[in-house]
């Protein structure tokens, strides 16, 4: 019980360590960025070679110019936590640092996402039960799927929309 009990005190200090809210990300957050993503990938993607990663870091840091909404949750010194990107009412991207997992960022960002910028779809890899089961929990529904991911890579994609009628 003591050791559950400093657990959530560790919690909350690493939550009070946060900024509020959600905030842009600029130029000169592209490094820290793809340093969260490739650690969120590492952590969460077990599916995903090193092969893999090495050629998807360039993609992803070469997208971020063009994300027309992407926004960040920060640590109070002000570096990147996790962010999101929107484009066209779809989450392209949602990717949280290990180190910061569990503390809400995800939830904020994409709650941010659906009632602030109308996003309502998303793909997920089908490989990645955590994310699914976090996306079901935020009120998302599966609607359909592919067998590889966008870039043609065996990575089959869950895709999802905001549930249409509440859950009673």
């Amino acid at each position: 019980m003591h050791q559950l009990l400093n657990l959530r005190e560790n919690e909350m200090r690493k939550e009070n360590q946060l900024q509020e809210g959600v905030s842009a990300v600029g130029p000169d957050d592209y490094s820290r960025v793809v340093e969260v993503w490739e650690a969120s990938v590492r952590a969460t993607h077990e599916f995903v070679t090193e092969a893999d990663i090495e050629v998807i870091r360039p993609l992803v840091r070469d997208s971020l110019p063009q994300v027309p909404h992407l926004l960040c949750a920060r640590e109070r010194a002000g570096q990147v936590a996790g962010f999101i990107g929107v484009e066209n009412g779809k989450v392209e991207m949602l990717f949280v640092h290990p180190a910061w997992r569990g503390q809400g960022i995800g939830r904020r960002l994409l709650s941010y996402a659906v009632t602030t910028l109308g996003a309502s779809e998303l793909d997920v890899n089908e490989q990645n039960p955590q994310a699914i089961g976090f996306y079901l929990r935020m009120g998302f529904e599966v609607v359909g799927r592919s067998a590889v991911d966008s870039i043609g890579k065996p990575y089959p994609l869950l895709h999802m929309r905001v549930r249409r009628t509440p859950i009673s």
